[in-house]
């Protein structure tokens, strides 16, 4: 299976499994409603000589020389996609960090709103592929933040420099005859064939590969335009890659679910699978009522934590992005958007022994002496560090950005 992605900052480390969307992003989540200003390319011989070379192999493998000639003329080599390339920065968020930025309220309102503007094609979609609306929609708000996150990178341009720079040149060689090919087919003219800094393209971030094996025309317009304002066929792609990787109609992602006192905490993990009936007979019941189904449970922070009854629609989810993280993220945000809840457990302190309110208030208060965090939504990401930083210095002690009881007693 092509898996969708190129390289992914999962809620773990770099995975060298998935595409960067065109957003900075956390988990592969698309964190703001805003693009970035567009890398600009710059002067190089060597990334020249190298197109002219790529330009005779692509030849022989049945790109045509006015595809070619189109898709580079006015490519350019982006410095600014290796240092993005070089620089994935390994970062571990909690999965209550993550959930606070994957379903947002500005993430769960925007969605709820694009739902029921879409609904009409939603419905048409899940006929036609058996996903649900609600599920297509989660993927679309995690990936481009509903589409006002698709990237602004010229493809060619960063998979010709990603290809010539070398780290994985054969991989980024293969995405670019996969975009040639696009090119080739009329799907998309080459200056409007924009997305990440990697090559992940249109609202739901496809890179070359997976989109000649997975996208699909579903305006009847002969094109299949993950590209257009109008979502539809980057919409319908989704459903049609999920559903070919397994997807179960009717069958829920997962649930949070209630451990009884004493649970057996050697029961936990992805594989331990049980039927509901099992699982009931153990105590385990499902976060605000209704029937269990049969799957895993995983508990991230241990028992006492939120909890998630896994079914294999959540494997299903992994094959988009096979990060646990993101997965939850995704099912959490196909339930928000149709009116369902915030995870009901506590999550309890992290690992600097604070609590989610506990860093809102570090953050109001930072704020408050004019070091601005951006917000006080709980998540310590680098604005709210630079923020801690700068405080600390203020005070003449270690700057070490890392917020803990004792900084907050001193803002108190």
């Amino acid at each position: 299976m092509i898996s969708r992605r190129v390289f992914t900052l999962t809620a773990g480390s770099a995975l060298l499994a998935g595409c960067v969307g065109g957003a900075p992003r956390m988990g592969g989540v698309a964190t703001g409603s805003r693009e970035t200003p567009a890398p600009r390319a710059v002067p190089n011989a060597g990334w020249t000589t190298w197109v002219q070379n790529y330009r005779n192999r692509a030849a022989t493998r049945g790109i045509s020389a006015g595809t070619l000639d189109a898709a580079f003329r006015h490519a350019g080599f982006l410095p600014e996609v290796i240092e993005k390339d070089r620089n994935q920065t390994e970062f571990k968020r909690s999965l209550e960090d993550y959930l606070a930025i994957a379903a947002s309220d500005e993430r769960v309102s925007l969605g709820r709103e694009m739902y029921a503007r879409y609904g009409s094609v939603l419905s048409a979609i899940g006929a036609r592929y058996g996903v649900e609306g609600n599920v297509v929609c989660a993927f679309w708000g995690l990936e481009s933040f509903y589409g006002t996150r698709r990237g602004n990178v010229p493809v060619i341009s960063a998979l010709s420099t990603l290809a010539y720079e070398g780290r994985r040149a054969a991989f980024f060689e293969s995405q670019l005859d996969g975009a040639m090919r696009i090119l080739q087919a009329g799907d998309i003219p080459a200056d409007r064939m924009l997305g990440s800094w990697a090559g992940a393209m249109g609202h739901t971030q496809f890179i070359p590969t997976s989109y000649l094996q997975y996208a699909v025309d579903f305006t009847g317009d002969g094109r299949r335009d993950i590209w257009s304002d109008d979502p539809t066929d980057a919409l319908a792609s989704t459903a049609n890659y999920v559903s070919r990787t397994g997807w179960q109609r009717g069958l829920p992602w997962g649930m949070e679910v209630v451990l009884p006192q004493g649970f057996n905490a050697g029961l936990l993990g992805r594989g331990k699978g049980q039927s509901a009936a099992d699982w009931a007979a153990l105590g385990v019941s499902r976060a605000g009522g209704g029937a269990l189904a049969a799957g895993s449970i995983i508990a991230p922070g241990g028992v006492g934590t939120p909890a998630f009854l896994l079914t294999q629609n959540f494997n299903v989810i992994l094959r988009y992005n096979n990060a646990e993280n993101y997965a939850i993220g995704v099912g959490h945000l196909a339930d928000r958007i149709i009116g369902g809840g915030p995870v009901r457990a506590a999550f309890g302190p992290d690992a600097n022994g604070l609590t989610k309110a506990d860093r809102q208030d570090l953050q109001r208060r930072l704020t408050a002496r004019g070091f601005d965090t951006g917000g006080s939504d709980g998540v310590i990401g680098p604005k709210s560090r630079e923020a801690i930083m700068a405080f600390q210095k203020s005070r003449g002690i270690e700057a070490n950005g890392v917020p803990s009881p004792a900084l907050l007693a001193a803002l108190r």
